[in-house]
């Protein structure tokens, strides 16, 4: 099976300066929720058209993308995909803007067009409300959709209604795309056209309509976030996750998480995340694009592109930057931040430290105020602290700069030359002592006070 997802529509009602199906749900694009789902099955192809490039841009390199302009219809948009199809293939077509169908639902409307050998098969649903859906109008084995404007009074009973999901067969289509036309009120192509056209037509009735609900605007993009949170978080409590409050937690498509982690209040989890068990993540946590082990805890914190491995902490009110990667047992403490720094084994940085292009040994003591000065207006440089050294506090790590094996860094100092193993490092100023100058400055302003 092909997979065409057609995503080349304006989206006017979404009020933005960006292509509707890059909006996010959960912090993912909704075109790459379609894109994902459509790998399950086959090769996927994708029809741009408004602002394709910034579409585009969102796909994966094996995504083969077609352009639509001007935008006339479905049916037109297959039409600009038409290299895509084989008539050797099944061609499986979704869109950009329908982002919550299930794997099971296209598997079983895939299973049901192989087994009756169909032109198409449609899936199908019972709408409360069928108004502006094109109706199934069945006569015998003959099926054909016809929209809305167009039923007449019976017809408009039918609450059986078009979802927009085909499966063809396609040889037909290439048999019968040039056959459309666009002889309508809207001049535009349409692939309900072709149902009428095709000798075999099936149905799939779907039981759960909000899988092919679309978006329009933010409202609708909002109460689809809401279904696709509950679903997510339905999951993973049933497999073993606890979530303290499912109503202040976010949590999107692609994490991973582990049996008995702990999900606190506020926080939110998007992007490629893999976290292990026994895991105790927020309150108040944002978590993106990261890796982490077992038996973490990250309270209060921010943690973008890092990988933490086993028994670590971070936090409160940590910041961790892509590239940082933290060894078992380290601790991250209040208002640290980290970027593409390495911390060795049973390292622990606890309070108000900076540590950029760092590469940190094990049992290495951080302390409070410490930073890598990493930068000089043009370029980055790495700092090197071997295994066992302690960094006193308020001290500043002039990169490149390698600090030894056991060093010790008194507090206070500047660093400037690299520090010898086993070395005592001081880079301060000589302590200056003045008897009674405060005493004497206080009589002073006193004096001048009075005279005044």
């Amino acid at each position: 099976m092909k997979v065409l997802i057609l995503a080349a529509g304006l989206g006017k009602r979404m009020k933005s300066k960006y292509p509707k199906v890059v909006h996010k749900i959960l912090g993912k694009p909704m075109i790459n929720w379609v894109v994902d789902l459509g790998k399950k099955f086959g090769e996927v192809g994708v029809v741009v058209g408004h602002k394709a490039e910034i579409v585009k841009s969102y796909l994966p390199q094996d995504v083969k993308t077609y352009l639509q302009e001007p935008q006339l219809g479905t049916g037109h948009a297959v039409m600009c995909a038409k290299q895509f199809i084989t008539a050797g293939d099944d061609i499986l077509i979704l869109y950009g803007d329908v982002p919550l169908l299930k794997p099971e639902t296209i598997e079983k409307l895939a299973q049901t067009h192989a087994r009756a050998k169909a032109d198409v098969t449609v899936l199908t649903f019972i709408a409360d409300d069928p108004t502006g859906y094109g109706r199934i109008v069945r006569n015998g084995e003959k099926i054909k959709i016809v929209e809305h404007k167009d039923a007449n009074e019976e017809q408009l009973k039918i609450k059986e209604v078009n979802s927009g999901i085909y499966v063809f067969s396609g040889k037909f289509l290439l048999e019968n795309l040039d056959k459309l036309s666009n002889n309508n009120a809207q001049g535009e192509y349409y692939l309900t056209d072709l149902v009428e056209m095709a000798s075999k037509v099936e149905t799939v009735l779907l039981d759960d309509p909000v899988q092919v609900s679309g978006v329009n605007d933010r409202v609708q993009l909002a109460q689809l976030e809401s279904v696709a949170k509950e679903r997510i978080l339905k999951e993973l409590m049933l497999s073993g996750v606890t979530v303290v409050d499912p109503a202040s937690t976010f949590v999107g498509p692609d994490v991973k998480i582990g049996i008995d982690t702990i999900i606190h209040p506020f926080t939110i989890l998007e992007g490629n995340i893999t976290i292990g068990e026994d895991c105790e993540i927020g309150p108040y946590t944002r978590i993106k694009d990261s890796t982490i082990g077992n038996n973490v805890k990250i309270m209060r914190s921010e943690v973008e592109g890092a990988i933490i491995e086993n028994n670590v902490s971070v936090g409160p009110f940590a910041r961790l930057r892509e590239g940082t990667v933290l060894k078992e047992k380290v601790k991250i403490g209040n208002f640290v931040e980290t970027k593409k720094s390495v911390i060795g084994k049973n390292s622990k940085a606890q309070h108000l430290t900076y540590l950029g292009d760092a590469t940190i040994g094990e049992d290495v003591n951080i302390g409070a105020g410490t930073i890598t000065c990493n930068y000089d207006g043009y370029k980055k440089y790495p700092t090197s602290i071997g295994d066992g050294a302690f960094i006193g506090s308020n001290s500043s790590l002039v990169a490149p700069v390698k600090i030894g094996k056991g060093a010790i860094v008194g507090a206070g100092s500047v660093i400037t030359e690299d520090v010898p193993d086993d070395a005592l490092a001081l880079g301060r100023a000589r302590q200056v002592i003045k008897e009674n100058w405060a005493k004497m400055k206080r009589e002073a302003m006193e004096n001048a006070n009075h005279k005044e």
